[in-house]
């Protein structure tokens, strides 16, 4: 009797410690990646991956600018017409739009840091094979395929917004400017010493250094903890320095690349993870077109294209229009300006009657370019206290403005300081519509939605070197007119913009 009552009592304590067992667990923690951006902070890493991939707005001007200090000298050694120019800036463009989309497809299905590269290996590689370029043909085919390069730089800018906690955001991007301005100065200084001496051949092969040397930084490791070292490979994914975004691999499903990469970015600047584990939906849906026009994002996608195409139209008009001006001395003032600096001399005009550029000339477009720095203080308040949509009605309304004081007769200086101003206003229009596209679109989509804004963006930029180039000589008010206007348009829709970004996190899935 007994032995059977301690059976009994081991069998209800042998329940008992089962019923325990069984007991729920305690819910545990759980982060998402954005939490964890906020969590880590701005630190080291962030401004390191600021310079790495700012540097590709050096790679970009460079690029870009190129055919401005170029366009002289091929006009004279093959005897272009107006039309053929400005054919060139053309076909750059056309490449560009084309495959702006496709590569935006492709970073929101395969990933950014993948097509980054891509497009360095690419746009450097065309880049070269143009200084061999045998005919004008072979010129602006293989300058059209340097376009389609390019347009896969704005992925750097979509890895370093998708790092940035929400606050920096709106101080850090516009600071990128920084770099397309070098990029310019860079590419006009050496025009200036190299096009005079040894031609516009080797000045397109120095020119794709830089582009080389980028390509190169995507060698570059992270040095991994001591305590992951003897972790199998598996477990330490993404070694590279430049490393995938964390909210593509979460949208994805690769959790633990994403975790991976957050806990280097945390050490790197001495910070913490969240507590927990991160945990994301997965989203199969991604870098869908319909996406963009579905009823959520329409208006906000159809104000935004317009907007990227008049901004492209105006910056490359301003461009190609300041160095149309200097090439045929179009306006009053610059009559005076070149007798003034005594650089229009006999040896400035090329022997089949076209003008190259003088000293003077270059020296007026660093003076211009230098303007697109001039207001990112004044940029980045307006971004950061009277938010996205007004700071950039503001400027493009500013910028409607001052081409049509390009039509005032005035001194030399008077109109270096118009096309300062116009420089400074439509470096600030791209500063702020880049941020605003970057933020408006969740991770599924916001390849896309840069890549086909910046496709559209090109069709402002194919258009303008017919407007600054061809119509500016016929009909120099209404050219400008043109260019006014549509800045007009640009500034009804950026106030009309349906969402506002600022202060809002990142939007993970639609």
């Amino acid at each position: 009797m007994a032995t059977q009552q301690k059976e009994v009592s081991n069998a209800i304590g042998l329940e008992e410690i089962g019923t325990e067992r069984q007991e729920p667990k305690k819910e545990q923690k759980t982060f998402t990646v954005e939490e964890a951006v906020e969590t880590i902070g701005f630190g080291r890493f962030h401004i390191a991956l600021f310079l790495i991939m700012g540097s590709t707005g050096v790679v970009e001007a460079m690029e870009i600018m190129l055919i401005a200090v170029v366009s002289p000298l091929i006009r004279c050694e093959w005897q272009l017409n107006d039309w053929q120019v400005a054919l060139v800036t053309t076909m750059v463009f056309f490449g560009y739009m084309i495959f702006s989309i496709l590569f935006g497809l492709l970073a929101d299905r395969y990933g950014r840091w993948k097509i980054l590269l891509i497009s360095f290996l690419w746009g450097a590689y065309f880049s070269l094979l143009t200084s061999f370029s045998p005919s004008y043909i072979w010129f602006v085919f293989l300058r059209a395929m340097v376009g389609c390069g390019v347009s896969g730089h704005a992925q750097g800018l979509i890895i370093k917004t998708e790092f940035l906690p929400t606050k920096y955001r709106g101080y850090m991007l516009p600071l990128s400017q920084v770099f397309w301005l070098a990029g310019s100065l860079l590419i006009i200084g050496l025009a200036s010493v190299i096009n005079p001496t040894i031609g516009w051949r080797w000045l397109i092969r120095i020119a794709s250094i830089p582009g080389i040397i980028l390509i190169l930084a995507f060698k570059l490791r992270y040095s991994a903890p001591r305590s992951q070292r003897d972790l199998p490979d598996a477990s330490r994914e993404l070694p590279q320095f430049i490393p995938e975004s964390a909210r593509y691999n979460v949208s994805t499903g690769n959790n633990k690349a994403a975790v991976a990469t957050l806990e280097r970015i945390a050490k790197m600047n001495r910070s913490v993870m969240p507590e927990g584990i991160l945990v994301e939906p997965v989203n199969e849906r991604r870098g869908r077109f319909s996406d963009l026009l579905d009823s959520k994002y329409l208006r906000t996608t159809l104000q935004i294209w317009i907007i990227w195409l008049g901004i492209s139209f105006a910056y490359y008009g301003v461009i190609l229009a300041s160095a149309e001006l200097l090439e045929r001395d179009m306006v009053c003032s610059l009559q005076t300006a070149v007798k003034e600096l005594g650089d229009d001399s006999e040896e400035s005009r090329s022997p089949c009657h076209c003008r190259l550029f003088a000293p003077s000339d270059y020296r007026i477009m660093i003076i211009s370019t230098i303007g697109e720095i001039a207001l990112n203080p004044l940029n980045i308040l307006g971004i950061n206290f009277l938010g996205r949509r007004l700071s950039l009605s503001i400027t493009m309304g500013c910028t409607a403005l001052f081409f049509l004081f390009l039509n005032i007769c005035t001194t030399s200086t008077g109109l270096i300081g118009f096309l300062f101003m116009l420089r400074a206003l439509v470096a600030a229009n791209f500063n702020t519509i880049y941020i605003y596209t970057a933020e408006v679109y969740p991770t599924t989509i916001r390849a896309l939605g840069m890549g086909t804004s910046g496709s559209l963006c090109r069709i402002g930029a194919m258009v303008a070197p017919f407007i600054a180039q061809v119509l500016m000589s016929a009909s120099f008010l209404g050219a400008l007119c043109l260019f006014s206007g549509m800045c007009v348009v640009c500034a009804i829709s950026a106030f009309t913009l349906p969402i506002e970004t600022k202060g809002r996190a990142l939007q993970q899935m639609k």
